[in-house]
């Protein structure tokens, strides 16, 4: 595993499938944001980065973000995150982790199919006190139905999982339709924060890129986006809007016509 600290005190660790987490060590505790796929002993790697407790919290339970909880005793996860934690932590998806793993050349454990997952429980506080670092815990509807984000707002950042990367997935069965995820980022964006860490891109963004994104999400963009093929596995039809520097939103295109 790899890690940098971007912020004093903050750090983006990187796994060997390429998903990202943050580790925000304060004086009294840490906290750990996403586990990753969970091929690597994420415990072992973030005691090498602090030796305060750590709390676990989950932005959201696809796969990518919390198989990692097998290494942990306990997860935070939303309550209403519960269904999508426990299908995508399920052997059916473990294995199918399994398999991209070996098609990359990464050596998976033994136990990886079988190791016991952390019990989630749900969130009831909405900030955490670190010592020196406060993580206020904001629910943000759209990449699943129990997704949040994390402000910190002593290092002037926002932690937004998978509910923001330069290339944002809404399409998978349990995503918002994609006005109602304009509408919740929107309401995050109100917030003061200058910097911005996600999970699927490496390194600081500012609250300029996240802006420039959620602009280009404009009605007349929704209704003319074409069609693309990201969701032919699961027989989901995705359309993308194509915006500056890059940045890709794919949405549910079906979900969209509903939900004018």
């Amino acid at each position: 595993m790899q890690s940098r600290e971007w912020i004093p005190g903050v750090y983006q660790i990187q796994d060997s499938m390429g998903v990202m987490m943050t580790l925000v060590a304060g004086h009294k505790q840490a906290l750990l944001i996403d586990t990753g796929y969970g091929l690597e002993d994420v415990r072992a790697a973030i005691q090498k980065l602090t030796d305060r407790p750590v709390q676990v919290l989950l932005t959201h339970g696809h796969h990518d973000h919390a198989l990692g909880a097998r290494w942990f005793s306990m997860v935070w996860l939303a309550a209403n995150e519960s269904s999508v934690f426990q299908k995508y932590t399920s052997e059916p998806w473990r294995r199918r982790v399994m398999r991209q793993a070996e098609q990359k050349g990464l050596q998976v454990p033994e136990d990886f199919l079988t190791a016991p997952m952390a019990e989630p429980r749900f969130l009831r506080d909405t900030s955490i006190d670190l010592g020196g670092f406060h993580a206020e815990i904001l629910m943000c509807p759209g990449h699943t139905p129990g997704s949040c984000v994390i402000r910190i707002p002593e290092a002037d950042l926002l932690i937004t999982g998978d509910d923001w990367n330069p290339c944002t997935w809404l399409w998978f069965p349990e995503a918002l339709p994609v006005q109602q995820y304009r509408k919740n980022l929107e309401q995050v964006f109100a917030l003061p924060f200058r910097h911005v860490l996600c999970s699927h891109a490496a390194g600081l963004f500012s609250r300029e890129d996240m802006r420039q994104f959620l602009d280009g999400i404009t009605d007349v963009q929704i209704q003319s986006a074409g069609m693309t093929d990201e969701g032919n596995e699961m027989g989901i039809r995705t359309a993308t809007i194509f915006l500056e520097h890059g940045y890709r939103l794919v949405f549910d295109a079906d979900k969209a016509k509903g939900d004018k």
